[in-house]
């Protein structure tokens, strides 16, 4: 029964916010990653972009280029990115209560990079108000062994328990591992 009133709850959630986050034209295509860590699901919906930019064809440079550094960025294409989770989390010291958010990133030169989660859902990925921040996380970077083409996200079981969240693109590789409050 706890299962499917969470499951309708996510339900819930991508019903109302994704025609309204739809409603501007996208750029990318979309994905919709989902896993379950420790008895807790996890779903994140979200544009991916192309290193290549779509309307000329021509390689763009990501981190420090597209990506601005210093500036806040939607972790993704088009509309906000979605994070759902059924329940508690806990990232980086923050615990962020289950429900639904919007992440953000902030990459800097020096190579450190914030993932930034925020209450507000349903904008298109600019539209971001910071009064609205739940959590400034800090990221781990790495770089990938294979250059990615296209922004990637994903989940997975973290070895020492809990979950890890990784972003990717180009050759680079944020992460943050997280846990399911008990």
């Amino acid at each position: 029964m706890k299962s499917l009133k969470s499951l309708l709850l996510v339900g819930a959630i991508l019903a109302t916010t994704l025609p309204l986050m739809a409603q501007q034209k996208r750029v990318s295509p979309h994905e919709t990653i989902s896993s379950t860590i420790d008895g807790n699901r996890v779903t994140i919906v979200y544009g991916r972009p192309y290193t290549k930019d779509p309307h000329s064809g021509e390689a763009r440079k990501i981190w420090g280029g597209l990506v601005p550094y210093g500036q806040v960025w939607r972790t993704g294409a088009d509309e906000a990115t979605l994070l759902i989770t059924q329940k508690p989390i806990v990232m980086g010291g923050t615990t962020i209560p289950a429900g639904a958010y919007t992440l953000y990133s902030l990459p800097m030169e020096d190579g450190t990079a914030k993932l930034i989660v925020n209450k507000q859902i349903g904008q298109w990925g600019t539209q971001y108000d910071e009064s609205q921040d739940l959590a400034r996380i800090d990221l781990k970077k790495d770089a990938l062994e294979k250059t990615a083409d296209q922004l990637q996200i994903g989940l997975s079981k973290n070895s020492g328990g809990g979950g890890l969240l990784k972003i990717g693109w180009e050759n680079t590789q944020y992460s943050v591992a997280f846990t399911v409050q008990k």
